[in-house]
């Protein structure tokens, strides 16, 4: 079956869809849960499963080609599923269907996050990586969502990294000069870089000021990153310098990564390799963050309560008749 079958499979199944690194595998995961994480993964990813979708994979058989075995997996959300049929290499390096996918070269599971700040607990067996817009309203909208909600909810067991993905200049003007600054406060202190990307996702505005003029945005974007830096006490004239120089080289590699990955929009987030696009609600990005942890062979946490209903107000007291006072 090509992909234009697979995806018309997909689609009888469901009748919507969504909207328009990594670390490696956990040493108590065994070889065979590592594999069955890297088919999930490129399935997701190839065919756009939505996120609520289980992708489950069944036992091998021998096929009549030649260093490949039959492999069945099976998409399903409640009563509904699917199964399609893979061949993947005796030696699980190779998954083919018409065309292969290697798993071991997939750039999802070898995006550079070296020296980048991270949230949450460094050496947690998880890592979620954003590539982010500091001027983007959706970003704003995800970074509101994972921070505090996320973090609160599954605290040790998960870092966050972000990488620069400043759209062009005709859309979000004063993005690129926004990931710079980040970036030079990143250089001295990690702390300091988050608090600042806090501050413009919660004050864009501020920024981009009512009468959009471009170089008081600049100046806003200074005068937040010395402020920040004043109050984490870094050192003054290193962070003028890296202002003041404005070098676009390292959000310009992050660029180049995030083409290389084929994110054409922002924000783009990849929880150790599975990808979700747009700033979906985070039940939906939990659901990957839970598969991502059980492949970790981690539990994870418990489901929030459900809402406790608000009670019923008491009925309304009838109005007295006209001149009856009762």
């Amino acid at each position: 079956m090509s992909r234009f079958h697979i995806s018309a499979a997909l689609l009888a199944l469901c009748l919507t869809a969504g909207c328009k690194a990594q670390t490696a595998p956990s040493q108590s995961a065994s070889p065979d849960a590592v594999v069955n994480r890297r088919i999930e993964v490129m399935v997701r990813s190839q065919f756009n499963v939505p996120q609520d979708y289980t992708v489950t994979i069944g036992a091998r058989t021998p096929s009549k080609i030649g260093g490949y075995d039959n492999l069945p997996v099976t998409l399903a959300r409640g009563e509904k599923n699917t199964t399609v049929e893979f061949l993947i290499s005796t030696d699980s390096k190779t998954l083919a269907r018409l065309e292969t996918f290697d798993l071991a070269k997939d750039p999802v599971f070898s995006i550079n996050v070296a020296g980048r700040p991270i949230r949450g607990n460094p050496e947690a067996k998880v890592t979620v990586i954003n590539f982010d817009d500091l001027e983007c309203p959706y970003c704003a909208r995800l970074h509101a969502s994972l921070f505090p909600d996320t973090l609160a909810r599954y605290k040790d067991k998960v870092r966050f990294i972000y990488k620069d993905n400043p759209l062009p200049a005709e859309m979000h003007p004063w993005a690129m000069h926004a990931a710079i600054d980040a970036d030079c406060l990143a250089t001295q202190n990690g702390d300091v870089y988050w608090q600042y990307v806090d501050y413009l996702h919660a004050h864009s505005g501020e920024v981009t000021g009512p009468d959009r003029n471009l170089p008081r945005s600049f100046e806003a974007l200074d005068r937040i990153a010395r402020q920040e830096a004043t109050v984490g006490k870094l050192d003054a004239p290193k962070l003028e310098a890296c202002i003041a120089k404005q070098d676009q080289s390292e959000v310009r590699s992050s660029l180049r990564e995030a083409e290389t990955l084929k994110i054409e929009s922002a924000p783009a987030v990849f929880i150790d390799g599975e990808r979700v696009d747009g700033a979906v609600p985070e039940e939906q990005l939990w659901l990957v963050i839970d598969r991502a942890l059980r492949a970790a062979g981690q539990e994870p946490p418990p489901p929030p309560p459900a809402p406790t209903p608000l009670p019923a107000p008491p009925p309304a007291a009838a109005s007295p008749a006209p001149g009856t006072g009762k």
